[in-house]
């Protein structure tokens, strides 16, 4: 659930639409926003410079052919309903190839990405893209010590309208939502709060945690995922960690003193150590691939092995604060409305030092506080279950973030699994018919066909 890459390798899009865009390149529309009036032809860079509120920071030279990055930052409210609540600068990016393309909202749920990769539907489409980094998170954070109050799902979801009404001045065709993990969740959110900003959304391995008082689905489902002597050797491998602490936790004492590094949010290298152990459960399951199940740490792993495997699948540096600060806004919003799965401890709970688990809470300072929003999730779920239409959903079968998914009821809405397939799971890892229903859907959507 933390990495929302969406992968693009792979799929196999109709030449018309890419073609299209590449042509306009080549004859010298991509650095064009459009027609003025009697002015003629307006450079983008221009159009940018003329939306009210909003900075172009750079025009970033890395883009591919008929393509130009373009790193923006947008005035915000701090509070959609309080104008006098202040204003924060919010980072976007955008991918620009014409005009007359389709227009796609990607949202990563996290901070922005600078690299210039384009979204599946963005390939499919040979559209513009519009990257939006999420409130609280990066650079779009308001000055000084704002506290988190207005971290909130219809917060950001009101961010995303506002950027939407700007840039369809430029864009006046056909738009698309998208994004993975988190980034898919507040995909979801804008849709919910505001469902006719865009034509059609593309959601990937987005969690659905509707009453996170109620566990038993993602504890279910990390029970019986993989097969059993996989899920046993990864159990077996926590309890080996756990019964090494000392050697374990001194090596992570030792590198986060060679790299100067604390432990002061989360408590000390011993909780983190142990937070980690409790979450690899989870995160190997959501990333792992069938190549991975052989190289679980057995009964002769040296400490040094089961140190490195530990690194690789929980991201040790994740939980010392360098990190851990960054990582802030998101345990916030675990923790007051976005919910979070449990795992199973059963099988460790007698090596178990720290109470508290792996709660949101352990992440975010003790003076800021915490109160759940009960109601948040339902809300969405609701929406999305009655009317939540043009919704497409990509899971992997696999992946325990989805044990718990949305169930779209809206018109031309539908989830597509990707059997066996992790938390990177994209269009291209579908089944031929559900590959072809997608892609359609894409273009039905956006009129391209």
């Amino acid at each position: 659930m933390l990495t929302a890459a969406v992968a693009t390798a792979g799929l196999t899009a109709p030449a018309a639409a890419p073609a299209r865009a590449a042509h306009a390149g080549h004859a010298g529309h991509a650095g064009h926003a459009g027609h003025a009036g009697h002015t003629g032809i307006v450079d983008v860079a221009d159009a940018l410079r003329s939306l009210p509120g909003l900075r172009l920071v750079e025009e970033r030279q890395d883009a591919g052919p008929g393509y130009r990055h373009f790193v923006l930052g947008l005035r915000q409210p701090v509070d959609h309903t309080d104008p006098a609540a202040g204003t924060f600068e919010q980072r976007l990016t955008l991918l620009h190839t014409a005009a007359d393309r389709p227009t796609v909202l990607f949202s990563t749920g996290y901070h922005a990405v600078l690299t210039p990769r384009r979204t599946e539907p963005a390939l499919l489409l040979g559209a513009n893209q519009l990257q939006v980094e999420h409130r609280f998170f990066g650079t779009s954070v308001p000055a000084g010590r704002p506290g988190y109050a207005h971290l909130t799902i219809r917060q950001a979801a009101d961010d995303h309208h506002r950027v939407v009404r700007l840039f369809r001045r430029l864009y006046p065709g056909a738009w698309l939502s998208t994004g993975g993990s988190k980034g898919g969740m507040a995909t979801v959110y804008h849709r919910r709060f505001h469902p006719r900003d865009v034509d059609g959304s593309v959601v990937y391995s987005a969690p659905n945690n509707v009453d996170d008082r109620d566990d038993s689905v993602h504890l279910r489902f990390l029970e019986t995922v993989g097969t059993a002597p996989a899920r046993e050797a990864v159990k077996a491998a926590q309890r080996r960690m756990l019964l090494r602490r000392t050697e374990m936790v001194a090596r992570y004492e030792a590198w986060a003193s060679a790299a100067g590094d604390t432990f002061r949010i989360v408590g000390s290298a011993d909780r983190a150590f142990e937070v980690a152990v409790l979450r690899v459960l989870f995160m190997f399951w959501q990333r792992a691939t069938p190549d991975d199940l052989a190289a679980i740490p057995g009964p002769a792993a040296t400490t040094d092995e089961l140190y490195a495997w530990l690194d690789t699948w929980a991201g040790l540096p994740f939980y010392a604060d360098t990190t851990a600060r960054r990582y802030i806004p998101y345990w916030y919003q675990v923790g007051t409305q976005l919910g979070y799965g449990d795992v199973p401890t059963a099988h460790v709970a007698d090596l178990l030092r720290h109470p508290g688990g792996i709660e949101a809470r352990v992440f975010v300072p003790r003076d800021v506080p915490m109160v759940f929003d009960t109601e948040a999730m339902p809300d969405i779920d609701r929406w999305v279950r009655r009317r939540g239409s043009r919704l497409l959903f990509v899971n992997g079968a696999q992946d325990p973030s989805v044990a718990e998914h949305f169930r779209p009821g809206g018109a031309d809405s539908r989830v597509l699994w990707v059997p066996g397939g992790n938390h990177g799971v994209d269009l291209a890892n579908l089944a031929p018919a559900d590959r072809a229903w997608a892609q359609d859907a894409l273009l039905r959507w956006t009129g391209a066909r």
